[in-house]
Parts: C-alpha cells; structure tokens; sequence
C-alpha cells in the first residue's frame, strides 16, 4: 500500500513533468510563428494610389521572416530591424511598382505600389 507522503510525491513528480512538457510544446509553437506567417512586407512610404510631381521617389518599408527581397525584380537590402530604403525613378504617367520577398523555406510574398507621375 502507497503511504500519503509517497503518493504526494508522486502527484508533484507528475504535475513537475507536465509542466516542463507543456513549456517546451509551448515555446515551440511561440518560436515557429515565423515559418507558419511567412514573409511580410510593408510599405510606408510613398502610399500606393498617390499621384506624385516628382520623377524620383524614395520606396521606404519594412520586411519581415525574409531572407531575399528585390524591387522591380533587382534585389534590395535590408537593415537588422527589416527596413529598407530605395531610390526610384518613376516614368511619365502609370507606375507599376512590385516588390517580392521571400523566405528561406520557399514561401514568398508579392506587394505592387501603383504610383502616378504628372510632370
């Protein structure tokens, strides 16, 4: 017959491992976020569907869980935060500009600005 003192043992032991299995399944879940969100990419700056009296525009944003990204197909670089910065010019009338990322598992990402210049 178990004894009191041994069975409280017993109900510590298995409340102590469930707890150490549970912060491990806990963190792993907190820790794979970025491979289940995937690349991410915001623009701040200029905001798509402005119209713009100047032929140079500066593209500023951020990228996140990314590990290449390229503006109109010539690749970019980032900052450690994620920001990037980018010096465009933009042609008379309807711009299309498309930005693409990806990350190191294959997903990707594709945000296009659409600017109009008026000289």
């Amino acid at each position: 017959m178990i004894s009191v003192y041994e069975d409280g043992k017993l109900i510590i032991r298995v409340l102590l491992i469930a707890f150490f299995v549970l912060t491990i399944i806990g963190y792993s879940i907190f820790q794979s976020k970025k491979i289940l969100t995937g690349p991410e990419i915001s623009v701040s700056a200029p905001l798509s569907g402005s119209t713009l009296t100047q032929s140079d525009v500066v593209v500023k944003g951020v990228a996140k869980n990314i590990s290449f990204i390229s503006l109109n197909d010539r690749p970019i670089y980032i900052d450690e935060a994620g920001n990037f910065q980018e010096k465009l010019l933009l042609y008379p009338g309807y711009n299309i500009i498309k930005l693409q990322a990806r990350d190191k598992f294959g997903a990707s990402v594709e945000k296009h600005l659409e600017l109009i210049y008026k000289p």
